[in-house]
Order: structure tokens, then sequence, then C-alpha cells
């Protein structure tokens, strides 16, 4: 009797052993035929935290948007636009934990219902803290000749920028100083966090955070924001050229863009005499980019209200300025004191503050500082040319939106 139960108890060993040796010898295999396909979702991370705002197989386009032939200044350099590496720049600009507090993320600042821009005169940091410019506006960066950023220029290349806000003590404040964590603390951070582990996996083949592909991928991200959907752009289209009317333009319209590009004739005491303002010589057509040889453009006030700013040469495009409805994204210049474009205009009539960086430009007989006699019809048909430039897109665009919902 025992011993026929210890057969029968061998014999269902021997079974069970070879049934589970059967499920083993059907599990799907990896492409060498020799390893079993892990079932390890590598984007649970992200499916968690995000849904369906980030499908890291079905990327958004960044990498290969049109653009208008007529457009042609570029300054991206090496770091090539990727989907991965923006998806991850986006993900990046709207996070809050980059600053020190959990509080403010470079969305914060720059938002995309203003063109990337703000509305505040200074925007708010951490801690009680502000900017000390107004922010600047983020439409169209990569499509200009400059390469330096921030309003001074003390940037050498957006991907140096990037990270400067996040180590400034009243930005996002990993500075360093009072007591704070720097920076090398934020990408001990970050590598703490599921969803940029897997989406660094996805991008660079590693988990590895470093500084560096932070300002890659931001970069790409900010680079990846364009706007050629304005009425400007299907005129431009539709002519020949950039100086012949655009044959869906107003007359006032019209007249605007040829006082925009039409250079003006001085006579010896900088007094205008003729020809258009000139406007093109800095905000060159049809990027509209800032010229990057310009200095300073004659406002000399900080944000603050107190004190001299006299070092900044870099502006960014003139396009989506303001809305498709006519409404201004933010305030003007860099110290946000400027609310009207008719205000902003005239400042280039004759309210320009002369000093030691002025652009010489502003000065065409090297003495005086230029006076261009403004009639209130010229400054109204600039102001309606400079409102063609406004797209609609970039405003409700998904890929430019926050993934933080």
């Amino acid at each position: 009797m025992i011993n026929s139960f210890i057969r029968l108890t061998i014999v269902t060993f021997i079974f069970l052993f070879s049934a589970c040796k059967k499920e083993d010898a059907v599990l799907p295999t990896s492409p060498n035929g020799k390893d079993p396909v892990s079932t390890v979702d590598a984007y649970a991370a992200i499916k968690a935290f995000f849904g369906v705002e980030i499908d890291p197989l079905n990327l958004p386009n960044y990498a290969n948007q049109g653009k208008p032939g007529y457009i042609t200044k570029d300054n991206t350099g090496s770091n090539n636009i990727t989907n991965e590496k923006a998806t991850i720049g986006r993900v990046l600009f709207y996070d809050k934990n980059l600053s020190i507090n959990n509080s403010i993320s470079c969305g914060s600042c720059h938002k995309q219902a203003f063109a990337f821009s703000d509305t505040a005169l200074v925007s708010n940091g951490v801690l009680g803290g502000v900017t000390d410019r107004h922010s600047m506006r983020l439409i169209n960066a990569r499509f200009g000749e400059e390469t330096r950023f921030f309003w001074d220029e003390r940037a050498i290349s957006l991907e140096a920028q990037t990270t400067q806000p996040i180590a400034n003590h009243v930005e996002m404040g990993f500075s360093g100083q009072s007591g704070r964590d720097n920076i090398s603390s934020l990408l001990v951070k970050l590598q703490k966090i599921g969803y940029y582990n897997e989406l660094f996996k996805f991008a660079y083949g590693d988990v590895s955070i470093t500084e560096a592909r932070m300002q890659e991928c931001l970069a790409q991200f900010v680079r990846s924001i364009q706007s050629f959907d304005s009425k400007y752009d299907a005129g431009r289209t539709l002519a020949n050229n950039a100086n012949q009317d655009f044959s869906n333009f107003t007359a006032t319209e019209n007249e605007g863009k040829r006082l925009f590009m039409t250079p003006p004739v001085f006579d010896a005491n900088s007094s205008r005499i003729g020809g258009g303002l000139g406007c093109n010589n800095c905000h060159r057509a049809p990027e509209f980019d800032i010229d990057p040889r310009s200095r300073n453009n004659g406002v000399i006030a900080l944000a603050s209200g107190t004190g001299q700013d006299i070092t900044v040469t870099r502006a960014p495009s003139l396009r989506d300025l303001m809305n498709a409805e006519g409404v201004l994204n933010g305030r003007m210049m860099h110290s946000g004191g400027v609310r009207d474009l008719a205000t902003a205009i005239s400042h280039y009539g004759g309210f320009i503050n002369d000093n030691a960086n002025l652009d010489q430009r502003l000065k065409p007989n090297g003495r005086n500082v230029q006076r261009l006699n403004l009639q209130q019809t010229e400054i109204s048909s600039v102001v309606a040319f400079i409102k063609t430039l406004s797209g609609k897109n970039v405003y409700t665009d998904k890929r430019w939106s926050t993934p933080f919902k």
C-alpha cells in the first residue's frame, strides 16, 4: 500500500514537471530565439502619470515640421530636433519639480496663451522672488541669425540659456546659495522620478540625466515652437517678392509694410525728411528676427523702475507680438514699460534715450538721435502691418501645451 502511494506520488511529480517544462517551451522568445521576451511595460510610469498626453509610440511631429521656403535663418546648429528629445523638453518645460520648492516651471513665466511670454511686468519666481526683466516671447526662437539668448545676450546659445533660470536664486532656486541645493541636486531628484527614467531611456538608450542632456532637450522643445500661419505668410506666398503689395492686405496694411521695410531719408540733423521708418534695419523680414549686431534701442529703464539697463541688445521676433484678435500678448521691451504698440513705434520717432551703448543706426549722423517726425496715419499703418504677423495655431497646438493635466 505504501509502495503504491510512493509510486503514484513519483508519477504525479514527473507529470507536473513535464507539464511545466512544456509550458516553458511555448513562451515567446526575443529575435535571437533564445531569451524570453520581457512582459514588463517599458513605458508604465509615463502612461500612469501622463495618460493619453504622451504616447511614446506615437509622438507628435517636432522634427519635421514644414516652414515656408522664404524662411532661411536658422540657429539650430548641431542640436537637430528629434521627436523623442523634444518630448522630454516639453515635460521639463512644464515640470514644477525643476524649482527648489516645486512651485515654478519654465511654463509659469512663458505661457502658451501669450505666445510663451507673460502679461505681468515681471514674473514670479520661488519664495517671493521675481525676474529682473520682462519675460521674453519664445515664438520662432529658432528662426533667427542670433545665437545668443536673454535680453542682455549673456547666454552664448539657447542650450546654455535653458538651465540658467533653474540655477537662478530668485527664479527657480537651484542656486547653491544661502543653503539651497544646486543643479546637481536637481539631477539626483529627477533621477528618482519614474517617467524621467523611461523618457531618457527611450531617447538616449540609458537613464542617465545630465545638465547637458536637459539643455539639449529643452532647447529642442523651444526651437520647435513655430508660427507661420499669419496673414503675412498667406500674402507672401501669393507674392513674387516681399516688397510688392500683398493681394490679401488692405491698403493700410500694405502702406504699413512699405513704411516698415523702407529706410528713412534724414537731413544733417538726423531729422527724417522722406522715405519710410526703417524698422527692417533691425527687425528683419521675413523672420522679423533681431539683427545680432543690434545694441541698445534707447530704452534704458529697469523693470523695477530704478536705475538704468543699457546692456540690452537682444529682442524676440516681432511675430505674434499680439494674438490673432489684435490683443497684445504682454508688455513690450525688456523693461515691460511699453503697453501698446503705437507707443512702441512712437518711441523710435523721438523718445530715444541716448547712451553709451545706443545702436548707431538710431544716430544716423553719428551725433544726433533720429527724429522720424511720425504722422498719426503712419503709426496706424505700421500697427496694422504688425498685426498681420500673428498666427493662430501656436496658441492651441497640443505639442506645445503642458502634459501635466
